[in-house]
């Protein structure tokens, strides 16, 4: 895991979620980027020196949540795009190559009731990267139980799994599977990834409405401090296809959850 992502968004707290993400590439060796996205417009006569203003600013505020941070050595790279949030994400991965995303669940402008806001479920609806969704005042500290909650068990890529590998291995986590049976589950979701049954110590099986009521039923008697769930076309964050923002009725958690994507590149 060697380079991560840190989209800023206009969160008072964003220098929270950046301390939680130097924390976890120090452990893991990586570097971090952060990245604040804007989108100027203007006549073609003025809007290089608008768009080269914008950039200027967005670099100094994202300076001023920088110097907010204890780095502990991490290279922190500052990165702006002029343009849409998915076109800005596609351009720095396909640049720098991005192994993890580090995000916070909801930005400031959108109302409390939200587990995801625009700008958070964007990312999630719209990349393939692995994503890292943290909790608003979450400290970093090691992952020993994680929660791999899944309603079919069909990975095409192994390394779809890199990241929760890595996880597992840094911090000797244990890894339980909960295999959820919804409505019309076919034979096939019952076959589980041979590399996913690898890292695990134990599988679980449940039959809820969807997979969120699974993890609602077992998530006490499991006990995780690292919900794993995957990004699939009509997946675990079903209701983000329809829209970018998913309200706390629809889905919460108190632990980080990390996002891995089946979906192809």
């Amino acid at each position: 895991m060697m380079n991560i992502l840190v989209p800023i968004g206009t969160s008072s707290n964003a220098n929270e979620t950046l301390q939680y993400a130097v924390d976890f590439a120090a452990a893991f060796g990586a570097e971090i980027y952060v990245i604040e996205v804007f989108n100027a417009t203007g006549k073609a006569g003025t809007l290089t020196n608008v768009t080269q203003k914008i950039a200027e600013n967005a670099k100094e505020r994202l300076k001023e949540i920088i110097a907010k941070v204890e780095t502990k050595d991490v290279s922190i790279k500052i990165a702006s795009f002029n343009g849409e949030l998915k076109d800005g994400l596609k351009e720095i991965d396909k640049e720098l190559g991005i192994d993890l995303i580090i995000l916070a669940p909801r930005s400031n402008d959108i109302q409390e009731e939200y587990y995801l806001g625009q700008t958070s479920g964007t990312i999630i609806k719209r990349t393939n990267i692995p994503t890292l969704i943290v909790p608003k005042g979450t400290t970093y500290k090691a992952f020993k139980n994680v929660l791999v909650a899944f309603k079919s068990g069909i990975l095409k890529r192994k390394r779809i799994l890199d990241p929760l590998i890595e996880i597992k291995n840094k911090h000797n986590a244990i890894v339980n599977l909960l295999m959820v049976k919804t409505p019309g589950y076919s034979d096939d979701d019952l076959k589980i990834n041979t590399a996913l049954m690898d890292i695990s110590s134990q599988l679980t099986f449940t039959e809820n409405p969807t997979t969120y009521h699974g993890v609602l039923e077992h998530f006490q008697s499991k006990h995780p401090d690292l919900l794993c769930v995957f990004r699939r076309k009509r997946g675990f964050f079903k209701k983000l296809w329809e829209k970018s923002t998913i309200s706390k009725s629809e889905f919460y958690a108190p632990v980080p959850v990390l996002v891995l994507s089946v979906k192809k590149d």
